[in-house]
């Protein structure tokens, strides 16, 4: 049974997991009990009005649900995606945004990333996921709210339902990452803090011949940082592509694999660069990849900067995508609608 509440308090939120007393309409507390799984949802709230019961939004057997967002960031000020103590994180920002809107705790807000990139890398599609006890019946009220009560450098670019099983990282079947980097003597001001600098020229030809090196199934422990998350993995990862290109100073690295570990796209990038500037084979590729020793590619390479990369986007199967019956349609952002004005 889902209660549906209209024209409520002015100050009320726009969703019902949690409100206090003085938000809810006097019908609402006029109930003694409340049936296990109920969900409350508002609609068009106002000044004032009544309760409706909608008897055709029931939920049998899903206590809670679960939405997806996209999200882009510039990483710059942030120690990356992951909550750190005494560091600032988006996902901390985010859940923070959330939990006012919804006046859920974190721990029942759960919300989970696709990618946990690291201090400084940028997004354009990040993923992730958070659950609700109850529905929202609107999700732009959300979206925009989040968008409101966030810093400007994080922005949610979709929200969405999702089904039950859908995980942001685990269901996640491909992930998408850029590199960019600016070949010039001198950097560009307006992008020092986006692009890797490098002032040498380099061999674009070599780098691409390098990066085919990389596409298939490998062990990439040698391209892998040790972390407490990758020490007990499995590290074979399969790339579907990679490719190098460029556009007059600008050079722009793309792969694109089924999942990465720690710190391994950056490694990958900074041996290509090595390869450009023409300090070591493209063939060196496959010699490190052999070794199976990050030890032996410290020695030729350094890890390309931060800043100079980008999680593009995050791929799922349509199953998993599929919005739950009876639940909003997505939101990707509300256009403002200026008045019309009336010449005399």
């Amino acid at each position: 049974m889902v209660t549906v509440m209209r024209n409520c308090v002015a100050d009320s939120p726009l969703w019902c997991g949690r409100f206090k007393p003085s938000h809810v309409c006097a019908p609402l507390r006029e109930q003694k009990q409340v049936r296990p799984y109920v969900k409350y949802v508002f609609r068009n709230c106002s000044t004032s009005g009544s309760l409706e019961r909608r008897d055709d939004l029931v939920e049998k057997t899903q206590p809670g649900w679960k939405w997806r967002l996209v999200i882009s960031y510039d990483g710059t000020q942030y120690s990356g995606w992951q909550i750190q103590k005494n560091y600032v994180s988006i996902q901390e920002k985010v859940e923070d945004a959330l939990s006012k809107f919804t006046r859920l705790p974190r721990d029942e807000l759960k919300l989970v990333g696709a990618g946990r990139t690291d201090a400084g890398v940028h997004a354009w599609g990040q993923v992730a996921h958070f659950t609700t006890p109850t529905c929202f019946c609107d999700l732009e009220p959300l979206h925009t709210s989040l968008n409101g009560i966030l810093p400007p450098d994080i922005r949610i670019l979709e929200v969405s339902s999702v089904q039950p099983d859908f995980h942001a990282r685990y269901s996640a079947c491909r992930k998408t990452y850029q590199y960019k980097a600016y070949v010039s003597p001198v950097m560009d001001p307006f992008q020092h803090a986006y692009a890797y600098h490098i002032k040498n020229s380099v061999n674009i030809a070599a780098m691409e011949e390098a990066a085919s090196y990389f596409v298939g199934t490998h062990n990439f422990s040698a391209f892998a940082n040790h972390s407490a998350d990758t020490a007990s993995r499995d590290t074979l990862r399969d790339l579907l592509s990679f490719t190098v290109s460029s556009i007059g100073p600008q050079l722009l690295f793309e792969v694109e694999g089924k999942s990465f570990m720690y710190k391994q796209v950056r490694n990958m990038v900074g041996l290509l660069v090595q390869v450009g500037k023409e300090l070591v084979p493209p063939s060196m590729v496959r010699t490190i990849l052999l070794t199976e020793d990050r030890r032996e590619l410290a020695k030729i390479s350094p890890v390309a900067p931060a800043h100079g990369l980008y999680l593009m986007s995050v791929g799922y199967d349509d199953k998993v995508l599929r919005p739950v019956p009876n639940a909003p349609k997505a939101s990707f952002g509300r256009w403002l609608r200026y008045p019309v004005s009336i010449s005399a």
